[in-house]
Formats: C-alpha cells, structure tokens, sequence
C-alpha cells in the first residue's frame, strides 16, 4: 500500500484520497490515515516545481527579474510571495497588524 500510494496514481485522479486508496486496497480509511501518518506521506500535497502554461511566461520572468537586477531609479522593487490557497482579501476590509 505505502508503494502503491508512492509510486501510482488513481485513474481519475492525480493523487491519492485517503477513501480511494482504501477503496482500492479493502482497507479501512483509517487504517490508511494512520499508515500514511506513520510514514508521513501527504500524496494531496506536490513535491515538484510546477511551471506555468502562459505563452508569455517567459518574457514575464525576463520583465520580473530584470527589476531586480537593475531597478529604475529612486524605486523601490518589492517582492510578494503569493499564497494559492489564501483567499486575498480587498484592501479596505482588512485591518493592518
């Protein structure tokens, strides 16, 4: 099971669930969350580097770090690292901490 879980992946998905490796193997889904628990194994989460499919992709990145290597004059050139999975929130409705 942890192979299977490491080294495949369903046909109609792209990882793992806990309730479709327990579908697949006749083990409880518990029995599979304290296995993956015990061998730390997250399959939901992606462990490689993903690039972007914009045809303009390429040139964004030239744009991007072209200001970090040689911003205009009297600017500021700041970075945000950008969180998929946190909702942005309008500048007017959060509060600043």
């Amino acid at each position: 099971m942890i192979e299977q879980t490491l080294r495949t992946t369903p046909a109609d998905a792209t990882h793992w669930s806990i309730r479709s490796m327990a579908a697949e193997t006749g083990f409880s889904h518990t029995t599979i969350r304290r296995m993956w628990a015990a061998f730390g194994l997250q399959p939901h989460r992606s462990q490689t580097f993903k690039l972007s499919d914009d045809p303009l992709f390429v040139d964004k990145v030239r744009d991007i770090v072209g200001l970090y290597l040689s911003p205009p004059n009297r600017a500021l050139v700041l970075s945000i690292d950008e969180k998929s999975q946190i909702q942005a929130l309008d500048a007017n409705s959060r509060s600043c901490r």
